[in-house]
């Protein structure tokens, strides 16, 4: 399933043409070739489009594999390169190679940064100060309350949300931006026209319509790969000042991203769990290892670097200090059948209609329970979870 095209906002669109780009791409295409390699021969000849007009033995020279070195001097990278950037055209997207003044300082510093980005969206906002928020595909309802609210908060105060648009903590994530009306990241272990999970499909068109943006390592059309999802996971630490785990199990992919994170030297924050919930393990171990315990977006916050503060202060409104961890967002004013129904629901544990009937049989009849399930679930205030259960939003 693919996303429809719309016109990027990048500063740099594959409709305009220049060799050294092209190159790059030539080079990000060919079979064999890792990032380090290709920076490293880049930076040897001091241009991408150099390594393209060399004869066979001084590509051979630049430590290339003989089949490597074969398909750049047969032309069949740059065909290549040239077939992408009609693709990326027809799409409306945009290339940002490492060369170019858009690609992100932050990602420059890590060992294997991309040389090549595939983008759909505003490519200024890859430079942005940006948080990861990552976790578990199968989040409790704990989980998901807590990721959309520390997202919801934190982009409220410009600190742009990064994160992979996986299900569960990483879509939470997004959304809890969108809700805060403010643009997010979605970094992509797939082609940037290839939406995985496929019913995320309207959460795609929700980053890009919002200014967000899709960003990727790899060609158009590339499936969803296991492969691809381990090493995207450097970019969404690279990309950002912090990382920051919900929620995962002991052998979950976000430990990935939190390893990516240390070697990085990128902060690493973590929420504390229920200690028999397995998806506790990594982020309690975490803790336990240095991470700082998230509770609020204030532990985020006063963790920062000070540069990046006053960065961000610069342009989000002062938070009340009575208000510690309160959204910038007001909550709407309450009917009291919708605050009876509030009252009983919890945001770590889900009840299914039944229970929530039975709670209130003496209080409310059932249609007012149900009417007052549908005005909350619309405001954002209780989450509808399948087989009729429900939970309180955070």
């Amino acid at each position: 399933m693919t996303v429809e095209p719309q016109a990027a906002s990048a500063l740099h669109t594959a409709p305009d043409l220049d060799e050294e780009r092209l190159a790059w791409l030539a080079l990000a295409l060919t079979p064999g070739l890792g990032p380090k390699r290709i920076l490293d021969a880049v930076q040897e000849c001091e241009t991408a489009d150099r390594i393209l007009s060399l004869p066979l033995t001084a590509i051979e020279g630049l430590k290339f594999p003989a089949e490597v070195a074969q398909f750049i001097f047969d032309g069949k990278a740059r065909r290549a390169a040239e077939a992408e950037w009609r693709r990326v055209a027809e799409q409306g997207a945009a290339i940002v190679t490492f060369a170019c003044p858009e690609y992100p300082e932050r990602l420059k510093e890590i060992y294997d940064p991309p040389p090549v980005l595939w983008l759909r969206g505003d490519a200024r906002l890859l430079s942005r100060p940006s948080i990861a928020i990552v976790g578990t595909r199968h989040p409790t309802p704990y989980g998901s309350g807590v990721a959309e609210m520390l997202a919801r908060d934190l982009a409220a105060r410009h600190l742009l949300v990064v994160s992979g648009m996986a299900r569960g903590i990483d879509s939470c994530a997004h959304k809890g931006a969108l809700a805060a009306r403010m643009p997010t990241v979605a970094v992509w272990g797939t082609g940037i026209d290839v939406v995985y999970p496929k019913e995320n499909k309207k959460l795609a068109e929700d980053i890009l319509a919002s200014g967000g943006a899709i960003v990727s390592e790899v060609p158009m059309g590339t499936f969803p790969a296991p492969q691809n999802f381990p090493r995207r996971n450097r970019i969404l630490s690279g990309l950002s000042v912090a990382v920051l785990v919900v929620e995962a199990g002991e052998n979950s992919g976000t430990r990935v991203t939190a390893r990516c994170a240390a070697e990085q030297n990128r902060d690493l924050y973590a929420v504390p769990g229920n200690v028999t919930s397995k998806g506790s393990w990594t982020p309690n171990t975490l803790i336990k290892q240095g991470a700082k315990l998230v509770a609020t977006w204030e532990d985020v916050w006063e963790d920062l670097p000070s540069q990046v503060r006053l960065e961000l202060e610069s342009d989000a409104p002062s938070a009340s200090k009575a208000d510690t961890a309160a959204s910038l967002l007001p909550d709407p004013v309450l009917r009291p059948e919708e605050a009876l129904v509030l009252d009983v629901l919890r945001a770590d544990e889900s009840l299914q209609i039944d229970e929530i009937l039975e709670l209130l049989e003496t209080q409310l009849t059932s249609s007012e329970v149900f009417t007052a399930l549908f005005e909350l679930e619309m405001a954002g205030r209780v989450r509808a979870l399948p087989g009729k259960n429900y939970v309180r939003t955070i």
